[in-house]
């Protein structure tokens, strides 16, 4: 399993995903699931994959290569003019990834899907955040769903829901993220340190932070210890119930 997360605010886009990969308790591994492209003050593009292993790793080599690819080649994510097109482009390479590797056809449940947060912006143009389903289709944050999570959501989604700001900083969008991470993390063992973040700022199309937090990271560790004790706090801060 893992978890991801893309954060539309004002100010930009901020990504956040895990690292870890398992196949059962007793075999666990630390595989990259965040990409960016870029073309430096004409795009930035930012790739986050939950899923089957092989399949997300096919996905990504695909999109690697087709710039490098001969004149026949298929269209790329550094050269189609929208964000919408980058994410049809990207849910059409999915659903036919999944269908070659599938031996009955493409399913919803199929044990070789997977789930695409892709993100980015386009000179010229608003920066956009889809989620790409295996089937091929997408949706587009909006206003009412601000941002999106793939993988194991459940357990950091309340944090997000109560205290996500649109018009909030990058730092205290990077601090949600770090809570809504702790208490996934604490929660469930197929989602790990390390994590690794990007935030895009607007307008400028290109990447403003890139860096991978490790699990000794010293903010982390004052985010995860910090946030248990003031849950402890509100908790008997509230008042006392009486039958």
């Amino acid at each position: 399993m893992t978890y991801c997360v893309g954060l539309s605010l004002n100010k930009g886009l901020v990504f956040m995903s895990d690292t870890r990969t398992n196949a059962g308790v007793d075999n666990v591994s630390v595989f990259r699931k965040m990409f960016t492209w870029s073309v430096p003050g004409e795009r930035v593009i930012t790739l986050m994959t939950a899923g089957n292993l092989a399949t997300t790793q096919a996905i990504v080599s695909l999109l690697e290569e087709r710039p490098k690819a001969p004149i026949d080649r298929q269209p790329s994510i550094l050269e189609v003019p929208s964000m919408f097109q980058v994410a049809r482009l990207i849910g059409e390479t999915l659903r036919e990834e999944i269908t070659q590797s599938s031996r009955s056809g493409l399913q919803a449940d199929d044990a070789f899907g997977a789930t695409i947060i892709v993100g980015g912006q386009i000179k010229g143009r608003d920066p956009r955040l889809f989620m790409v389903y295996p089937e091929g289709n997408f949706i587009e944050a909006s206003a009412e769903t601000p941002f999106f999570q793939s993988g194991e959501t459940k357990y950091g989604r309340p944090i997000l829901v109560r205290a996500y700001d649109p018009g909030m900083s990058f730092e205290d969008a990077v601090k949600l993220l770090m809570v809504s991470f702790d208490s996934t993390i604490k929660s469930n063992l197929s989602v790990g340190l390390p994590l690794d973040l990007v935030v895009h700022e607007k307008d400028t199309c290109a990447v403003l932070h890139e860096r991978r937090i490790e699990p000794d990271n010293p903010y982390y560790g004052l985010v995860s210890n910090g946030w248990g004790e003031a849950l402890k706090t509100a908790f008997h801060s509230l008042p006392e119930f009486r039958f």
